[in-house]
């Protein structure tokens, strides 16, 4: 399989999804929940509709893992990874930060990665190697040396059991070394802008691989450093996520290391 053609395949699936979020934007009739805080709505399911459609047009043999429907096994070595609304409660409240997310693996391994935001156009992507682009524009990360001089960002999970207390330590910790700390309500996004140079570094945890994986390609692409919060390589599958233009990196790792 050729990476571009998927590419190709991957940006007409995402803006097929965008269209199904532009046009429900504000018009929500009906919203589900998953969980306690973890919301679903028809725009989701429609989203998510469309992008599996399109890309089964010319890959009906690729395996696919989306957040709403769940894994669909191809006889394919590729499997897509899509989160067709990542940041759903921001899209109820009609706060234009949210994101389409698709990434393309191969043996395991993330070969692309593709993230939009519907509302301003922004498209971030990354092809193993090759590094990582918005709008086709080549991205970096930031050069900030130390967390002093940093923006961060990062998220809370929806299922916080067990761990309101260390993360909220961790908040305030690292809140109180930095410059900032945001907190958007899109994973993607929030990877998306470490690999521009937005955000100097991003922390969460208990995040789902279809949450990470094309913006954790595109970071990296990038330039930056992920691990998780105790300095082992990155996987998919972990529960933490530290992502950072590599310069804090460490000192992100010391303040991230707290007792719980």
């Amino acid at each position: 399989m050729n990476i571009d053609d998927a590419k190709m395949v991957g940006i007409k699936a995402i803006h097929r999804g965008a269209r199904v979020l532009r046009n429900h934007f504000g018009l929500i009739s009906q919203v589900s929940q998953k969980g306690a805080f973890d919301l679903v709505t028809e725009a989701d399911t429609e989203s998510e509709k469309q992008i599996i459609g399109t890309i089964r047009e010319t890959f009906p043999d690729h395996a696919i893992l989306a957040e709403e429907s769940g894994v669909n096994n191809g006889t394919a070595e590729y499997q897509w990874l899509i989160d067709p609304l990542d940041g759903t409660t921001n899209y109820v409240h009609q706060l234009p930060f949210f994101t389409i997310s698709i990434a393309l693996a191969s043996g395991g391994n993330i070969e692309l990665g593709l993230i939009l935001n519907p509302m301003d156009g922004e498209l971030y992507s990354a092809i193993a190697g090759r590094g990582a682009a918005l709008n086709d524009t080549p991205i970096q990360v930031s050069s900030t040396a130390s967390v002093s001089d940093s923006l961060l960002v990062t998220g809370f999970p929806y299922d916080f059991g067990g761990i309101v207390e260390p993360a909220m330590k961790r908040f305030s910790i690292c809140q109180q070394a930095s410059q900032g700390v945001r907190r958007l309500g899109s994973a993607a996004l929030d990877l998306c802008y470490v690999a521009c140079g937005r955000f100097d570094g991003f922390w969460e945890q208990n995040l789902k691989p279809w949450d990470k994986a094309a913006g954790a390609i595109i970071a990296a692409e990038a330039g930056a450093v992920i691990t998780d919060f105790s300095n082992q390589p990155f996987s998919i599958d972990q529960k933490e996520i530290l992502v950072t233009n590599g310069r804090i990196h460490q000192e992100m790792l010391s303040l991230l290391q707290i007792e719980e």
